[in-house]
């Protein structure tokens, strides 16, 4: 698909949007997700707090830094109020250190917010996390068992699931030796075929998830099209513009913790590269 291609469907996912916006509220889809006036703040606890520099908490968290008694606050996310509908499909924009990974922690249960209120009518899977959250001494079978029983409650279904993971990551008989023996491609092989080898309501899913080794590229990429397609909600932050554009309908742009637009993708894109985007770099001569 060209570019060109490519802006014509967010158009035409843009008017859907519209149109399902202009309905009555007893027509629109179930509401997911519900924020009203969200706010999370993570306290820091230090014994150099005074000498903290706001930019450098800012750059980290993508909050503001606040002096409270002899330590500090920081507002990471700051009067967050939004609704996000079942079958949504929603873009996450914003520079690094805006408050959209922290905003996916929050609705995927990772954060408990300070105040306001948050309503979450479906399960939220996170897939932000780069590794297993497991011990690197289990075996990958054991890893892959974790993850299941963590993620379903139960263990029916493992075996198909197993030997999805296996076939698809190729890793055969390794997948009984400890994960720290795993190379960096097998490793992050693994956990690519893990996170996407089933069907969630809701999926939360930060950028920068790689695949391994080239080789592995083009058939990872055929089975996270399935994947993000398949997914009943999507929450999808990225820097991608191409990307968003092939799978969202839907742009919210954060800024410095905040949500600063909500609107069809297309004009979300506008937006954040009319108010928020970086200057270009110039190029010495």
């Amino acid at each position: 698909m060209n570019r060109l291609e490519t802006v014509r469907s967010a158009l035409k996912k843009d008017a859907s949007l519209l149109a399902i916006e202009l309905k009555s509220p007893n027509q629109l889809p179930p509401a997911a997700l519900e924020l009203d006036r969200v706010c999370l703040d993570i306290p820091v606890f230090t014994t150099e707090t005074r000498s903290l520099k706001s930019s450098l908490i800012r750059s980290v968290t993508g909050g503001r830094l606040k002096r409270k008694g002899s330590g500090a606050v920081v507002t990471a996310l700051d009067d967050i109020s939004v609704t996000i509908r079942q079958g949504g499909r929603v873009a996450l924009i914003g520079h690094n250190g805006a408050g959209k990974s922290t905003f996916l922690r929050l609705v995927s249960g990772i954060y408990k917010h300070t105040s306001g209120k948050f309503n979450a009518r479906v399960s939220v899977f996170p897939m932000i996390h780069k590794s297993f959250i497991t011990s690197s001494e289990l075996s990958g079978f054991q890893a892959v068992k974790a993850h299941y029983l963590l993620v379903h409650g139960h263990l029916l279904g493992f075996e198909e699931f197993f030997d999805d993971v296996v076939d698809f990551s190729g890793l055969g008989d390794f997948i009984h030796l400890p994960l720290k023996t795993y190379s960096q491609g097998m490793s992050a092989r693994l956990l690519f075929a893990v996170l996407t080898g089933g069907h969630h309501d809701c999926l939360a899913m930060d950028e920068g998830f790689g695949a391994g080794d080239n080789s592995f590229y083009e058939k990872a990429e055929e089975r996270m099209d399935r994947f993000l397609r398949s997914a009943g909600t999507l929450l999808l932050a990225s820097h991608s513009e191409d990307l968003l554009r092939r799978f969202c309908g839907r742009g919210l742009v954060f800024d410095s913790g905040r949500l600063v637009f909500s609107g069809p993708l297309e004009h979300a894109l506008s937006y954040y590269h009319e108010h928020h985007a970086p200057p270009a770099k110039c190029k010495a001569r």
